[in-house]
């Protein structure tokens, strides 16, 4: 093996992996730097390896071990080449497989994989999303590049494969990385070429496929289809037989929800990354893993159909309205196993006889549900029966009992797969191996019956074959027939011509045995394998039930009510509530009525006191209702949406150079372009990152806008009381506000997290920053400035309010964000912002320039000569500070320190 690490490198340079692991007898090894990247990521142990003179580190798994550590690895990010060895020696091997996070075929659980290929023709855009594991394969043409970011977020891919126009776009890659966490690949430019992708499509799935589904030959979609083909058959991950069915459709068959979106109402993770405490995980109530896959989809991508909508309340209805029912349904679902990936396996080859075993054990499920879902008074009504109807039942049944008369109850190993009775050269190979293993089993007692021998085993290892073993205090005894053949401390090992005989007799049946076994096994894998799209349409009816019967169970177990659709575009929910919340603490329900002439809510009220909860709510249970699921309230009509968007929160990206503002306002910007009339529009402060009269300006105009010109219906928290006022203006605005309880003067205050008609007065800041801990003196001061400010009175740095004397004062100005000198609080009488009765009198018109106001001198230049070294100082300080990028918090803080300095200076 002195050329072992050589081929290995040669290997490694041939291939655009990032890992290559080499069969090398029973082992997979991976050499120099690979090594040592596998034993950094898998904790394997590193060794050496000489050759010619060098040396290199060395990891290895035995070969029956690779998956894990493949997997791991590659959903890790990295990609992974697999080097096997060809024929009985050593020296010749080649790739025959590299594992990428868009094909690795060995994925577990419910969570789907996908490779998205995205091909740019001018505004057209054509994507095509593959999951090798199910054989899902989906393709679509879309116009414009935010439409086709935000379809391609749905897939939330493994891996994207960018074609040429899209790679050469560095503002389109930089979106792609931002918007997934995939892996992007290069892949051959000429596998985008229009007429060779076209011909890969026609070629997997038919000549007339394309015009079949609506796919222009050679257009966009088509080319993004033929690439992904491409790129799944050159890793060599051998499922494209099972690729059996293309999928077009259009990007508005389904609710639009951008990545923003997703993330900000935690669809199928937290904001901390986390699945517990998000939508999906809280109604996942499923049996089986296609189940939970189909129920994640539907969340991700809710329909606009109408009619499929209705279907789906319909089956929710009757399994919901008997509990007996749903759980006969859902114990026959539990165990099925997921027939989609079982597919794949065995049209990749890769599947075992436990695998093929499985196959038959689920399809043995569809009779018995077939009879529950047609003798239930309950069900049969309902078009739950119509799912299971999709299947061949009679071509279902034959494969059924062509694998379960074949396989043994339970398969496993080389030998002992198939049944007895299957096949009759096997099954006479294997009575002579039973009956030479017999032989062997009986052995000791035979030995013991013809000799005196009392202390006799019969054993076999690697090195000595079958062997006679008897005690050194009996080897006296032994018969001159016996050959000794190994001294142990306290025995020694015989064989015998007999036993010579025997041992190559079931070698020889061994061989056969195994060999026949492993001809038999590969027929019928390849039997299996030519029902792919059978097993599909199986596990898609099974998951679709599964799915439904999980709405059920959480629709029942928690009160919900079937939505109740609309044909125009209201939105009244009674009693709604928030479906994750719900499940962890004591809800306040609450209604939500959108209509054309109360179309845009002005939400006001406390911070901490529920607003972000009741808007995210009001948006879930839309979204709930078009995945078909019922939904958390006591009744609910509404209007189809085509899209929800959201802008909730603040996040810093400074990696990507873009700060809160930055991502406010570019989130803001995407639902400007991208809402309709259709849509509804969920914001959660807009405006806040900057200088309050830039901030409410925006806010303003943003309010205009989407009322004037969107006409979305939308619910828009916010602490600037300056927009309330558009309520009186603007026709479709109204007010609402999340009601407070307040006594003794203000010092006790409970949010009632109940959401009243009106404006709120106020929004309880220091009342919530006390309830956070801030320490007792910044929020005993706070008060005092918040009460001089409302009295309409600057605030002195040194602790009061200017009075009337006519002395010098350095004057900190809340309002303008200045710290000003001058004569004294007449000075300052008209430094006043955010005036709503000003704003009121504003061109309402959106495309007017709503931004406001100049800074205030404040007499900066006649005040600072006669300030003392210390005052300038603190002076500058105030000047330096960029109230853009500093917490509130902070700005007392810093403001208390000012404040201390100033005092020590006066002692």
């Amino acid at each position: 093996m002195t050329g072992i690490v050589e081929e290995f490198l040669a290997l490694k340079e041939g291939t655009d992996a990032d890992v290559l692991a080499m069969q090398v007898g029973d082992f997979y090894e991976f050499f120099a730097e690979d090594a040592r990247l596998v034993a950094d990521e898998l904790d394997l142990k590193v060794s050496e390896k000489s050759s010619h003179g060098s040396s290199y580190p060395m990891a290895g798994v035995p070969l029956s071990e690779l998956t894990p550590y493949l997997k791991s690895l590659v959903e890790r990010g990295y990609t992974v080449a697999v080097a096997e060895q060809r024929g009985s020696d050593d020296t010749t091997r080649e790739i025959t497989r590299k594992a990428t996070p868009g094909t690795l075929l060995e994925a577990t659980g419910a969570d789907a994989r996908y490779l998205v290929s995205v091909v740019r023709d001018g505004d057209a855009w054509g994507l095509a999303a593959v999951d090798v594991t199910t054989g899902a394969f989906h393709v679509t043409e879309v116009t414009g590049e935010r439409t086709a970011l935000a379809e391609l977020g749905r897939f939330d891919p493994e891996e994207v494969l960018p074609g040429p126009d899209v790679r050469d776009d560095e503002g389109v890659l930089d979106a792609l990385r931002e918007d997934t966490d995939a892996t992007l690949t290069v892949h051959a430019t000429d596998a985008f070429a229009p007429g060779r992708a076209t011909h890969r499509v026609r070629e997997q799935f038919g000549e007339g496929t394309l015009d079949a589904i609506g796919v222009a030959p050679e257009g966009a979609g088509a080319r993004a289809a033929g690439a992904a083909l491409d790129y799944v058959e050159e890793t060599g991950v051998g499922v494209l037989a099972s690729l059996t069915r293309v999928q077009a459709y259009e990007a508005d068959d389904h609710v639009a929800l951008d990545p923003t979106t997703r993330r900000n109402l935690e669809l199928t993770g937290t904001m901390h990354g986390d699945r517990a405490g998000s939508l999906a995980a809280t109604l996942d109530h499923t049996v089986t893993s296609m189940g939970a896959r189909r129920l994640e989809a539907w969340l991700l991508r809710p329909v606009q159909d109408r009619a499929e909508v209705a279907r789906r309340h319909d089956c929710v209805a009757a399994l919901a309205g008997d509990a007996l029912e749903r759980d006969a349904v859902r114990e026959t679902l539990d165990g099925a196993y997921d027939l989609e990936r079982l597919a794949a396996r065995a049209t990749s080859g890769s599947a075992d006889p436990a695998a093929i075993r499985r196959v038959a054990d689920t399809l043995e499920r569809l009779p018995a549900l077939r009879e529950r879902l047609a003798s239930s008074p309950a069900l049969a009504d309902s078009p739950l029966k119509g799912i299971l109807d999709r299947v061949d039942a009679e071509a279902a049944e034959d494969l059924r009992e062509t694998v379960d008369d074949a396989l043994a109850d339970e398969p496993g190993g080389e030998t002992g797969i198939f049944a007895r009775g299957y096949d009759e050269e096997l099954d006479r190979i294997a009575e002579e191996h039973d009956a030479v293993v017999a032989f062997f089993d009986s052995l000791a007692e035979r030995v013991k019956a013809e000799t005196e021998l009392s202390r006799v085993t019969v054993d076999r290892n690697k090195t000595d074959g079958y062997y006679v073993q008897v005690g050194h205090s009996q080897t006296d005894r032994v018969p001159e027939h016996f050959r000794e053949v190994k001294t142990l401390k306290n025995s020694k090992r015989y064989r015998t011509d007999e036993l010579d005989e025997k041992e190559r007799a079931l070698v020889r049946l061994e061989e056969e045995r195994a060999a026949r076994e492993r001809e038999l096994f590969e027929a019928l894998r390849e039997e299996v394998a030519a029902h792919a799209s059978l097993l599909q349409d199986a596990g898609r009816a099974l998951a679709e039930v599964d799915a439904l019967a999980s709405f059920a169970e959480h629709a029942s177990a928690n009160r919900w009510a079937r939505p109740e659709l609309r044909d125009d575009r209201e939105l009244d929910v009674v009693a709604g509530r928030h479906p994750v919340v719900e499940q962890t603490v004591e809800f306040v329900p609450n209604d939500a009525r959108l209509t054309d002439d109360r179309r845009f809510l002005v939400v006001t009220g406390p911070n901490m006191s529920g607003k972000s909860t009741y808007m995210r709510q009001t948006a879930l249970i839309v979204l709930l209702a078009q995945a078909g699921s019922f939904v958390p309230a006591e009744s609910a009509e509404l209007g189809l949406v085509d899209g929800i968007y959201t802008r909730v929160g603040a996040l810093d990206e400074l990696a990507q150079g873009r700060s809160t503002f930055m991502v406010e306002m570019q989130e803001l910007s995407n639902i400007l372009h991208s809402a309709t009339e259709d849509s509804l529009v969920v914001l959660d402060e807009v405006g806040r990152g900057t200088a309050s009269d830039d901030g409410i300006s925006i806010a303003w105009a943003a309010t205009e806008y989407l009322h004037n010109e969107v006409r979305a219906k939308t619910l828009f928290a916010t602490h600037y009381h300056e927009l309330t006022a558009l309520a009186d203006r603007l026709d479709g605005v109204r007010n609402v506000h999340v009601e407070v309880d307040e006594r003794n003067d203000g010092e006790s205050v409970t949010f009632l997290r109940t959401v009243a008609e009106g404006p709120a007065d106020r929004s309880y800041g220091i009342h919530v920053a006390d309830l956070a801990g801030v320490p007792d003196p910044v929020v005993s001061r706070s008060r005092d400035v918040l009460a001089k400010l409302r009295a309409d009175e600057a605030i002195d740095v040194r602790g009061g309010a200017t009075g009337g004397e006519e002395t010098e004062q350095v004057v900190f100005d809340l309002g303008s964000g200045e710290l000003r000198t001058g004569g004294g609080a007449d000075a300052d009488a008209d430094a006043t912002s955010g005036d709503a009765t000003a704003m009121a009198d504003a061109d309402p018109d959106p495309g007017a320039d709503a931004s406001a106001g100049a800074e205030a001198d404040g007499g900066r230049a006649g005040g600072e000569a006669a300030l003392d070294a210390d005052a300038r100082a603190v002076l500058e300080e105030v000047r330096g500070v960029d109230i853009n990028n500093t917490s509130p918090l902070e700005l007392l803080q810093r403001v208390n320190e000012w404040q201390k300095r100033m005092s020590e200076r006066d002692e």
